[in-house]
């Protein structure tokens, strides 16, 4: 069975523009690529699928040049499917293993432009840095990441849930006993996580045990690609860094953490492959004084995310041994102490802002802190709203925690921040005696409705 994404959306517009280039896909292994395209590929007359690693053949066709005009008959004789261009999708799946069809794809812009033409891959960044050129300004590339909390939602039946949650506001509190089901959903999320695989383990069975299975496989699969990487970075090393960034996930990233005795330069390389692939996202400080958050970063202070909280858990499983109060604590915490007695929900808040921007981009995650001996003050995150900064504190309840934020919103001159939490929708505000009795503004974004942080912005 096939559960909607976001991406179906822009997929969608892509093959209906009139003006559409060839697409790669891009992200981490198994977060669902293929999948989508194969469902895009139901809009249309005729779908052609190549895989290049089962298929290993179609890569000689490739080899004398790559001359779309020969190649694409030779392609519809051998897949026995008429390639008509307007009609067909034509899928070239692990293309990482045929880097002259990479190349070639700029030419199906140039010399068959109404041909619809997506290439999905693993490892395709690192594929990519190998390549002189694959066609910049001729491809269109779009980010796949894992599922959402609100694909997830809807994936268990529950679209009638996420409408009612999509009218509350401020002014308009969500229902209690919606409230109290959609943290219980969320509870289930942290565990399950948005890998595909597992979401449709849990959707089918309800059985978790099941879904830290896939999660187990999925892991080995990352650490059996690692050995790819060895031109570039230690495989074991890799793993080590891996295991770290579990263990250092929305702290401050300690290179010398890193089990082994690697050097910081050696340790950076795998931070950069590991991101390269997708599995870890940097979070990366600003001194926050004015947009773009990117112009004025330390790229030494960084914390670092894994793609997915459910493996994250079983990565920490394989890295502690085991972490059954961990699970359990996520199954029956209270909502308060589930934010503040772990980072799940911060790393949580910081994968759901960045998975419901446009795919078009890879986007960044920023926070700022103060690391004066005497003042230490730390801001979750940092992102744009309104051209403005808008600082985000993932905390529990109104009471307490908040002095970092005060403090950020007085030297930045800051006049609105978001705490995100696992309260009903709210606001307050927050007189400043210290600044000429300024009025700070906060607004609550539960933790389980990030995907509309920004429509309670524009209100």
């Amino acid at each position: 069975m096939y559960y909607e994404r976001i991406i179906d959306k822009y997929l969608l517009e892509w093959a209906r523009s009139s003006s559409h280039k060839p697409l790669l896909l891009r992200g981490a292994r198994q977060t669902g690529k293929s999948t989508a395209v194969r469902h895009l590929g139901g809009h249309f007359d005729v779908y052609v699928e190549i895989n290049f690693e089962k298929q290993p053949v179609y890569k000689t066709l490739f080899e004398k040049d790559i001359d779309v005009n020969r190649i694409v008959p030779l392609l519809s004789a051998m897949s026995k499917l008429t390639i008509t261009p307007g009609k067909t999708l034509l899928f070239l799946d692990e293309i990482q293993e045929c880097p002259e069809a990479i190349m070639a794809l700029r030419f199906f812009r140039e010399d068959m432009p109404e041909l619809h033409v997506v290439a999905a891959g693993s490892l395709l960044e690192f594929s990519l840095d190998e390549l002189p050129t694959f066609g910049v300004g001729r491809i269109h590339s779009m980010y796949v990441y894992p599922m959402t909390f609100d694909e997830f939602l809807v994936a268990n039946g529950c679209q009638l849930l996420v409408n009612e949650r999509n009218k509350a506001s401020e002014s308009n509190q969500l229902d209690v006993a919606l409230h109290s089901e959609l943290i219980d959903y969320l509870r289930t999320y942290m565990l399950v996580g948005g890998m595909p695989e597992s979401v449709a383990k849990w959707v089918e069975t309800h059985d978790l045990l099941q879904c830290q299975e896939v999660q187990d496989d999925i892991l080995n699969g990352y650490e059996d690609d690692f050995p790819k990487y060895r031109k570039k970075v230690d495989p074991q090393l890799l793993r080590n860094t891996m295991r770290s960034v579990a263990l250092q996930v929305t702290r401050k990233f300690v290179y010398s953490h890193v089990p082994g005795e690697y050097k910081s330069a050696e340790v950076k390389k795998a931070i950069e492959m590991l991101t390269k692939a997708g599995i870890v996202i940097p979070v990366t400080h600003s001194n926050a004084n004015g947009l773009p958050l990117g112009n004025e970063t330390e790229q030494n202070i960084r914390k670092m995310l894994l793609l997915d909280t459910g493996l994250l858990l079983r990565l920490l499983n394989m890295t502690l041994g085991d972490i059954t109060e961990v699970t359990a604590q996520i199954l029956t915490a209270s909502a308060a102490d589930l934010v503040n007695k772990g980072t799940i929900a911060e790393m949580l808040a910081g994968l759901e802002y960045i998975h419901y921007q446009t795919p078009n981009v890879r986007h960044e995650l920023f926070y700022w802190v103060r690391q004066s001996r005497n003042s230490l003050a730390e801001i979750d995150y940092v992102i744009p709203s309104n051209s403005e900064i808008l600082p985000v504190e993932v905390k529990a309840g109104v009471q307490g925690g908040m002095k970092s934020l005060w403090e950020f919103m007085r030297e930045k001159k800051v006049t609105f921040a978001v705490r995100c939490s696992l309260e009903n929708f709210g606001e307050f505000e927050y007189i400043d005696n210290k600044a000429d009795n300024a009025v700070r503004h906060v607004k609550i974004c539960p933790l389980y409705a990030v995907s509309q942080m920004n429509r309670l912005m524009q209100k």
